[in-house]
């Protein structure tokens, strides 16, 4: 009864991530560290941040082909002032087209936490906004104006996302994720991924540092945009502008 009626108050993701920050707090203060370390030795590397009125940050990790793709369709997109900044987690980077809107660093070892990747791309970049890409998905060219449309309308919220088009491996559509955003469904459903999530820089735009293996949930962009709408207004854009794969073979989530 007393768990039933926590969850049925605060939600199964609240109680979880609550949990996880006791249990794995050590791991975020490690993992702290060694993303502070990357981005000073990145950053020295760089003759000056990225910067635009967008920035994409890609993690990768061992998916050339996919990540070539992935970079295509970044660089595709109509909006022109944005800049897109591949993370390696330590296993080298393929050849990547030579455009001067592209920017890509390696870590200097595997991390195997998304979220730091993630974090290294948002702190060596300078730009109003972020997008996130991950190597294995594809955006359709009009992503980004889309959710800037919505971030720059006389009504603005600060933080967007587009529906998914959720595509198995065969290439044959599963469905269309399109949920609008309520905070307290957000607590009790998985339906938020940051592959679709456009949002203003600001103190909140951070991810969990803490080592979520494939059993912790929850996962890291459903921590994100939950913790980042406390503070922030979130809107959700209903057209699929994110062809999501599906993939058994994810190196951090199969959903």
């Amino acid at each position: 009864m007393p768990w039933t009626l926590l969850k049925a108050v605060f939600g199964w993701l609240v109680l979880f991530e609550a949990r996880n920050k006791v249990l794995l707090a050590p791991s975020a203060v490690r993992l702290r560290r060694i993303e502070d370390a990357e981005v000073r030795r990145l950053s020295a590397g760089l003759p000056a941040p990225p910067s635009a009125l967008v920035a994409t940050v890609i993690a990768t990790h061992r998916r050339p082909d996919a990540l070539r793709a992935a970079v295509r369709s970044a660089l595709d997109q109509t909006v022109r002032d944005h800049v897109v900044i591949v993370v390696d987690d330590g296993a080298g980077l393929p050849e990547l087209p030579d455009d001067p809107r592209l920017f890509a660093v390696s870590l200097a070892r595997n991390t195997g936490v998304a979220g730091v990747v993630r974090n290294v791309g948002i702190r060596l970049t300078r730009s109003r906004y972020v997008a996130f890409l991950d190597d294995d998905n594809l955006w359709e060219p009009d992503h980004l104006e889309r959710a800037l449309g919505a971030l720059e309308s006389a009504d603005a919220p600060v933080g967007v996302y587009t529906a998914l088009r959720r595509v198995l491996p065969d290439g044959s559509e599963k469905d269309i994720l399109s949920v609008p955003y309520d905070r307290r469904r957000a607590a009790r459903e998985s339906f938020l991924d940051t592959n679709a999530f456009v949002a203003r820089r600001t103190r909140s735009l951070h991810f969990s540092r803490l080592r979520r293996t494939p059993e912790v949930l929850p996962r890291e962009d459903w921590e994100l945009i939950h913790r980042y709408a406390r503070r922030h207004r979130v809107r959700h854009v209903p057209h699929p502008t994110v062809r999501y794969l599906v993939n058994p073979a994810s190196f951090y989530t199969d959903w």
